[in-house]
Protein backbone atom coordinates (compact mmCIF):
# COMPACT_ATOMS: atom_id res chain seq x y z
CA UNK A 1 0.00 0.00 0.00
CA UNK A 2 1.85 3.45 -1.13
CA UNK A 3 1.62 6.29 1.20
CA UNK A 4 -1.02 9.02 -0.56
CA UNK A 5 0.04 12.37 -0.95
CA UNK A 6 -2.46 13.08 1.96
CA UNK A 7 -0.62 10.63 4.28
CA UNK A 8 2.60 12.28 4.00
CA UNK A 9 1.26 15.73 4.23
CA UNK A 10 -0.27 14.13 7.64
CA UNK A 11 3.10 12.59 8.46
CA UNK A 12 4.63 15.96 7.92
CA UNK A 13 2.76 17.69 10.69
CA UNK A 14 2.88 14.82 12.70
CA UNK A 15 6.88 15.72 12.97
CA UNK A 16 6.37 19.44 14.15
CA UNK A 17 5.52 18.22 17.60
CA UNK A 18 8.08 18.30 20.34
CA UNK A 19 7.70 14.58 21.47
CA UNK A 20 9.69 15.31 24.61
CA UNK A 21 6.80 17.55 26.48
CA UNK A 22 3.12 16.45 25.90
CA UNK A 23 2.70 20.61 26.75
CA UNK A 24 4.00 21.68 23.30
CA UNK A 25 1.73 21.94 21.13
CA UNK A 26 1.62 23.58 17.35
CA UNK A 27 -0.36 25.73 15.40
CA UNK A 28 -1.34 25.88 11.89
CA UNK A 29 -1.74 29.43 10.77
CA UNK A 30 -4.00 31.05 8.28
CA UNK A 31 -0.86 32.00 6.42
CA UNK A 32 0.18 28.43 5.60
CA UNK A 33 -0.19 26.18 3.13
CA UNK A 34 -3.17 25.15 2.05
CA UNK A 35 -1.79 21.85 2.55
CA UNK A 36 -0.61 22.15 5.91
CA UNK A 37 -3.94 23.52 6.92
CA UNK A 38 -5.88 20.40 5.26
CA UNK A 39 -3.47 18.24 6.67
CA UNK A 40 -4.08 19.31 10.21
CA UNK A 41 -7.89 19.75 9.62
CA UNK A 42 -7.31 15.78 8.75
CA UNK A 43 -5.58 15.58 11.86
CA UNK A 44 -8.03 16.52 13.70
CA UNK A 45 -11.28 15.02 12.48
CA UNK A 46 -9.30 11.23 13.12
CA UNK A 47 -8.80 12.51 16.63
CA UNK A 48 -5.19 12.66 16.73
CA UNK A 49 -4.67 16.59 17.67
CA UNK A 50 -7.21 18.64 19.80
CA UNK A 51 -7.54 21.47 17.08
CA UNK A 52 -8.32 22.01 13.29
CA UNK A 53 -5.94 24.17 13.59
CA UNK A 54 -3.11 22.20 15.11
CA UNK A 55 -3.37 22.40 19.24
CA UNK A 56 -2.20 18.93 20.98
CA UNK A 57 -1.61 15.48 20.08
CA UNK A 58 -3.79 13.43 21.98
CA UNK A 59 -2.98 10.35 23.04
CA UNK A 60 -3.25 8.36 19.86
CA UNK A 61 -2.04 11.10 18.20
CA UNK A 62 1.39 10.89 20.63
CA UNK A 63 1.34 7.22 19.74
CA UNK A 64 1.45 7.59 15.91
CA UNK A 65 3.55 10.89 15.79
CA UNK A 66 6.03 8.35 18.17
CA UNK A 67 5.87 6.15 15.80
CA UNK A 68 6.17 7.91 12.59
CA UNK A 69 9.60 9.22 14.45
CA UNK A 70 10.91 5.61 14.81
CA UNK A 71 9.99 4.90 11.39
CA UNK A 72 11.48 8.48 10.05
CA UNK A 73 14.97 6.89 12.02
CA UNK A 74 14.88 3.44 10.70
CA UNK A 75 14.67 4.83 7.55
CA UNK A 76 17.53 7.27 8.13
CA UNK A 77 19.70 5.01 9.33
CA UNK A 78 22.68 3.86 7.68
CA UNK A 79 22.95 0.17 6.58
CA UNK A 80 26.07 -1.04 8.99
CA UNK A 81 27.24 -4.06 6.70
Amino acid sequence: MPYSPDIIEELEILSMFDLSSTQAGIKIHKTAMKTEIDAAKRLHKKGLVTQADGGYLTTLGLEAAEHAETLCRILQAEKST
